[in-house]
């Protein structure tokens, strides 16, 4: 809410996006495959990750190898089935990534709140 009930802004929202992207322009982490690689880093498997974000295994496969290649190192490791079954864990540079990722969007989120709010008791004077 970014005024008092019944003022022209009641209804209105400043909402934002995070991403990295290479000098080319090129998108190379943003909101879906951050949740992709956190759930991978939570569940410890590209299966449950993809299974819990709704897309096929080939689509989260994809989108892990389309990112590391473009970053130019691995994030995930994988390690094949076997009689306890296979999983997927971050490198260490992939859990650096997601930390330092998660909290880039903790302070950006304190920022914006603070810079939205000065904007709406500006306009809503």
């Amino acid at each position: 809410m970014a005024g008092p009930k019944g003022s022209k802004y009641y209804d209105i929202f400043l909402k934002f996006k995070v991403w990295l992207e290479n000098t080319e322009g090129e998108s190379i982490l943003g909101n879906g495959k951050f949740e992709l690689i956190d759930y991978i880093d939570q569940l410890g498997s590209l299966k449950a990750a993809a299974d819990k974000l709704s897309v096929s295994y080939r689509k989260a496969w994809g989108m892990i190898k389309e990112t590391e290649e473009k970053l130019g190192f691995p994030l995930t490791e994988k390690h094949r089935g076997g009689q306890h079954g296979g999983n997927t864990v971050l490198t260490g540079e992939g859990k650096e990534l997601i930390e330092a990722y998660k909290e880039l969007l903790v302070e950006f989120d304190e920022a914006i709140y603070q810079i939205t709010k000065k904007f709406f008791n500006k306009v809503n004077k």
